[in-house]
């Protein structure tokens, strides 16, 4: 387990949901990558990669309904600017998304 945080600590990090709307390869990456293009509803749309080419092919993630925090910086990765960071559970090597069991408007809260 990590570092111990404050609830208020907590209550900083903005997690939404989005859909994902565009998927394209990831040639420059390190580690096999996307890149994503996620629908947040009225925060708009944001872009970001994702190493989760191992499960998931381009197909299965078009649409999809996924999780990620929305108010982290922007993050340079090779010539391509991170806007958010989806969320996944990570088993080895492999990450699994997390999506609501639902759908859901794009842009809605997690708390």
């Amino acid at each position: 387990m990590n570092e111990t945080i404050s609830f208020e600590d907590f209550t900083k990090v903005d997690f939404r949901v989005g859909t994902i709307i565009e998927v394209n390869d990831f040639p420059e990456a390190r580690h096999p990558a996307y890149q994503l293009t996620i629908d947040f509803g009225d925060l708009g749309l944001k872009k970001t990669s994702a190493q989760i080419t191992t499960l998931y092919s381009k197909e299965d993630l078009l649409n999809k309904q996924i999780v990620a925090i929305v108010n982290f910086p922007k993050k340079q990765i090779a010539k391509f600017m991170s806007e958010c960071l989806v969320l996944g559970a990570v088993d080895g090597k492999d990450v699994i998304l997390l999506n609501p069991e639902t759908k859901v408007k794009n842009g809605t809260s997690i708390s």
